[in-house]
């Protein structure tokens, strides 16, 4: 999928200097990923085209401020159209592969966002579909991945890799559970989920960190662990008392006044529970904290070059050490959202695996955290997508739809719509 173009200008002449060879890069991946999604698209829009029209509403009450106006789509002539449009961007972005050209990020969403309106056009034929509800059921399933992958980005940003998203987040939704039953403070849930998963991560900075343990490994055993003790403690404890220890009120929702009244978007931002608040608040944390202050760039220099930072006297292990614990925090305090965010008591593997698709959504955000958070967006609405193209009865197959959101993540995590780099220590314990 790559190829390369050396160029050298060797000369042997007196007082002449010699060119050193350069190598220069195709990569063929993206072209190649456009041109497999608009072979696709036109057997799906046009060899097995639907007729009608699909109605996209985006209103959630008749009392809304502003109405705006329902739109219909012609599916047929819509998706003629969408796959044109594919293939001429898919030549596009071939021109731009071979005049060595990065194809920009905005090219690839918009690619992205005509295909994907057309095929909720094509899915939902001859039905309506509410636009605002599926951008709020994918905000809601896209939470906890947000949460675990800002801390993912804090961790790995200071080298070391967190494989334990997933015991974090079950951490959080395990404590926040019982606390807040037993409290009937969902505040003092939020707090003990975040130091549960700061715990976690406590276990995982000392023996990746102190004591040199492959930071794999040490992830993989003990999300296992915290995975098994969860569920231990439920079935022996929680469901012996589960109104007294399980059985946490939900937080309330509150629309913010002004904010909640913009068009579509604002009903979907700004009428959510404290917990998505608090996302909003962590999201810029986390981004002014690594590129705004000096923390950020001593966290930032130990997982790019640890050597380095010591030597201008940066304590490496300590940096690392509260880089991830602070990760950890947020990663549960993420983990909360499962019980008190929306479900409201603790069941056994609550998180289900979603610490490993907000792994990935740190690989595909390139380890930055408002693109990671994107990322974490993008698998929300995959998974939301399929929950309701089910209830509209589409003609995809159901076993199709529930596979969506780990396609998705595969062609991410693949590589197929862009390149990123991870840390350069990222994985690499330091040997002082």
């Amino acid at each position: 999928m790559t190829s390369a173009i050396q160029h050298a200008e060797p000369s042997s002449a007196p007082g002449s200097t010699t060119t050193v060879a350069t190598l220069r890069l195709r990569d063929w991946k993206t072209p190649i990923a456009f041109g497999i999604f608009t072979v696709i698209a036109a057997i799906l829009f046009i060899a097995y085209g639907r007729h009608g029209d699909a109605t996209f509403t985006f209103t959630s009450l008749s009392t809304d401020v502003v109405h705006v106006p329902d739109l219909p789509i012609n599916v047929w002539g819509f998706g003629i159209a969408a796959t044109a449009i594919a293939a001429v961007m898919t030549v596009v972005s071939v021109a731009y592969v071979r005049s060595r050209r990065d194809i920009p990020r905005w090219y690839l969403a918009l690619f992205a966002f005509v295909l994907l309106v057309c095929f909720l056009a094509w899915a939902t034929a001859g039905e309506t579909l509410p636009i605002i509800g599926l951008l709020g059921g994918a905000l809601a399933l896209s939470v906890p991945l947000i949460f675990g992958a800002l801390g993912g980005v804090m961790s790995e940003r200071s080298g070391v890799v967190n494989i334990v998203i997933e015991g974090q987040l079950l951490a959080g939704a395990f404590v926040s559970a019982v606390v807040t039953s037993s409290t009937g403070s969902a505040i003092a849930g939020l707090v003990a989920a975040g130091v549960a998963g700061m715990l976690v991560s406590f276990v995982l900075a000392a023996f990746s960190i102190t004591y040199y343990v492959d930071q794999i490994i040490v992830g993989v055993v003990l999300n296992v662990l915290v995975l098994g003790l969860t569920n231990f403690l439920f079935a022996t404890v929680l469901t012996q008392h589960p109104t007294t220890l399980n059985s946490p009120k939900p937080l309330p929702t509150f629309a913010i006044p002004g904010l909640s009244a913009i068009p579509v978007i604002g009903p979907v931002l700004f009428n959510q529970t404290a917990i998505v608040y608090v996302m909003y608040v962590a999201v810029a944390v986390v981004f002014y904290l690594l590129f705004f202050t000096r923390t950020g760039l001593r966290i930032r220099s130990v997982g790019e070059h640890p050597r380095a930072a010591d030597t201008v006297g940066i304590d490496v292990s300590s940096a690392r050490f509260w880089s991830v614990s602070f990760g950890g925090a947020i990663v549960g305090i993420g983990g909360a959202f499962f019980t008190i965010g929306s479900v409201g008591a603790f069941s056994e593997d609550v998180s289900s695996g979603q610490g490993y698709i907000a792994l990935a959504a740190v690989i595909f955000g390139g380890w930055h955290p408002i693109k990671a958070t994107f990322a974490a967006l993008l698998f929300g609405f995959a998974n939301e997508l399929q929950s309701e193209l089910s209830i509209l009865g589409s003609p995809v197959p159901s076993q199709f739809l529930l596979m969506l959101p780990y396609i998705v993540t595969i062609i991410a995590v693949a590589g197929l719509v862009g390149q990123s780099r991870a840390p350069g220590a990222d994985g690499k314990p330091y040997f002082k």
